[in-house]
């Protein structure tokens, strides 16, 4: 798999800014830390089920959703949404200011451990609208987010998402390219990842 820097200029011709924006560094490590610490111990993590193979198996990772007053259907199962902590309401007002986009909820994954993962997978659903943006912070352990072309699998490019690093994922990304969280045989600490979200079928 490619070590890929997102936006080297040798690099930009894969993956131009109409697909993603990268900044490493978007929260000091300080608000990182803060963050961190604190949704570690207040959040609501949950580990969900998931169908795989005609059989219902525990998800390697626990999440959380917050979001507007409302409630989700995440995989068909409704659920209270969580309120927005102050932490996280700011966080997503700011991204919304600096990019120029809206965001109606965020969910939380922990990955506790180098087991924790998430399989190849697109965030393509209706509720998330034809052409999807979403906002991913990374707190904690860097962990490697993995891309490859969704017809042809050899096409395959790996990113390290640092502690504070926010990634922005956009356009027809979603139409042609699938990612991953994978496990790793190196021992690794926590990591919590903050996907904020426009969901278009809130009830």
């Amino acid at each position: 798999m490619n070590q890929l820097s997102l936006f080297d200029v040798e690099e930009l011709y894969e993956f131009p800014k109409d697909l993603l924006e990268y900044k490493e560094h978007f929260l000091s490590k300080e608000e990182a830390d803060l963050l961190k610490d604190q949704l570690l111990t207040t959040a609501p993590w949950e580990q969900r089920t998931q169908k795989m193979y005609d059989k219902m198996v525990l998800t390697p990772r626990l999440t959380a959703w917050y979001g507007d007053a409302k409630t989700y259907d995440l995989e068909k199962n409704k659920k209270p949404t969580n309120a927005w902590t102050p932490e996280l309401l700011a966080l997503k007002e700011r991204i919304e200011r600096e990019f120029g986009c809206r965001f109606n909820g965020v969910l939380l994954n922990l990955y506790r451990n180098n087991n924790d993962s998430v399989a190849w997978h697109r965030d393509k659903e209706s509720r998330y609208g034809k052409r999807p943006v979403i906002a991913s912070i990374s707190l904690g352990q860097t962990r490697n987010f993995d891309f490859r072309k969704k017809d042809y699998h050899s096409s395959k490019y790996s990113l390290p998402l640092p502690h504070g690093s926010l990634l922005i994922m956009k356009g027809d990304l979603q139409e042609h390219w699938e990612h991953r969280i994978a496990k790793s045989a190196i021992p690794m600490r926590e990591r919590i990842n903050l996907t904020f979200r426009l969901l278009n079928d809130y009830v």
